[in-house]
């Protein structure tokens, strides 16, 4: 079965953007961005809220910026080719490779995790809340970022219960970000 993959940009105290959804705290060098460039090389499938596809809405034609770096370029590209499907009542277009879906979000991840083919990926804790409450998040990527915001949107919702995880992967950064990649422990 597939796997639902929930990857962010996190602060250190847990949030993933300030209270009015700035990101103007993030660092992605390409050290960085090269890293991210390689595990979208594994997704082939991006679910996203309204919110989220507009931020990420950008990569669509990135790539016609003369001056923009090659491994930018690259996750262009990779974001481009990358099936999407945009879980909304309130757009009524996307661009590009992308689906837009106005149903049940939980019983399209349920219905494309039955289906062949590499991992998926949640983006934004919106859509992701979701998902992490019906316990459907099989792998949480955090990208630690070096700094403290005191309060903002969360990485992660409140929850009825506890989840337990399996730490599998950790990745330092010279500019000083973690990579933490947790699965899910059987329940």
């Amino acid at each position: 079965m597939r796997k639902l993959i929930y990857s962010c940009m996190v602060s250190l105290d847990g949030f993933v953007a300030r209270p009015n959804g700035d990101l103007d705290w993030v660092v992605v060098d390409e050290e960085l961005h090269t890293f991210i460039n390689n595990q979208q090389q594994e997704i082939d499938l991006c679910f996203y809220g309204r919110g989220m596809y507009e931020v990420l809405r950008y990569w669509e034609t990135a790539d016609q910026d003369p001056t923009l770096p090659a491994f930018e370029l690259e996750f262009a590209k990779i974001w481009q080719k990358t099936p999407k499907i945009v879980f909304s009542t309130t757009l009524e277009e996307v661009q590009g490779n992308t689906r837009l879906v106005q149903g049940d979000a939980v019983a399209e991840v349920r219905r494309q995790k039955q289906q062949a083919g590499k991992d998926m990926e949640v983006g934004g804790p919106t859509l992701a809340t979701t998902f992490i409450q019906q316990n459907m998040i099989d792998v949480y990527g955090l990208f630690v970022q070096p700094v403290l915001l005191g309060e903002g949107v969360p990485f992660f919702p409140s929850l009825a219960r506890s989840l337990s995880l399996r730490l599998v992967q950790t990745r330092p950064f010279q500019s000083g970000v973690v990579y933490l990649r947790y699965e899910l422990k059987e329940q």
